[in-house]
């Protein structure tokens, strides 16, 4: 696999033969920095910035007629995901998070290191804290409000367990960074081989090594509870 353990030797060299993304493209107010891929099937209108290592997948539509919409570092907008602004608020995405398949994220905010599950909803004013799991299929209704370390299930949508999922949330999330540079080259087996396996396993004792650091240390972002 030719690719760096964590994409770090591509960052930023832009598409096939080092041609960067373009956010004149997309429209005067949108700020892309240096992001690892966006699928040029990808829409995005309004005052958007997406974060650097940012991946967004095909058929993904993101729109900020107002207030803005901030996408992280390192977070993955899945394939046919909507991100719209709310009537009162913008949406904002943390880093290092998955956005998985035809998620709706509407005028919402996302901490770092989440996960919101397939065909999920996200509407206006919810706030979800760092470190959460969103079930696929939930629904958070509008001004729900849940804590840092939640898993979320269920229409409408409540939080049924208290877990830390900082290391499993960050690593899907480097996955999808490894992916995005693949097909940044026009590699669509990023994730096929040994080489690969070796690569995750590595990767999954490095973050699990990095939590217990920042456990001991009493890092907020790494609280159990």
């Amino acid at each position: 696999m030719a690719l760096a353990s964590a994409g770090v030797a591509l960052r930023g060299t832009g598409v096939g033969a080092n041609m960067p993304y373009d956010a004149k493209k997309y429209g005067p107010d949108v700020e892309l920095n240096e992001p690892a891929f966006i699928h040029s099937s990808v829409q995005i209108y309004g005052k958007v910035r997406v974060g650097r290592e940012a991946s967004i997948w095909p058929n993904t539509v993101i729109r900020a007629e107002n207030y803005e919409i901030v996408i992280g570092e390192m977070t993955n907008i899945q394939d046919l995901v909507m991100v719209h602004v709310g009537d009162r608020t913008g949406t904002y995405v943390g880093a290092n998070c998955s956005i998985t398949h035809h998620v709706t994220i509407h005028g919402c905010r996302i901490g770092d290191n989440c996960l919101i599950g397939i065909n999920a909803t996200l509407m206006d004013n919810s706030e979800i804290g760092d470190n959460c799991i969103v079930g696929a299929g939930a629904v958070l209704t509008a001004g729900t409000i849940i804590p840092d370390n939640s898993i979320i299930v269920g229409a409408p949508a409540k939080a049924i367990k208290t877990r830390n999922n900082y290391v499993a949330n960050r690593w899907n999330a480097w996955l999808y960074q490894i992916n995005a540079h693949a097909y940044r080259e026009g590699n669509h087996r990023g994730w096929d081989g040994a080489d690969f396996v070796r690569q995750a396993k590595d990767k999954m004792k490095e973050l699990m090594a990095e939590f217990d650091a920042l456990k001991k240390a009493g890092a907020a972002i790494a609280r159990e509870e």
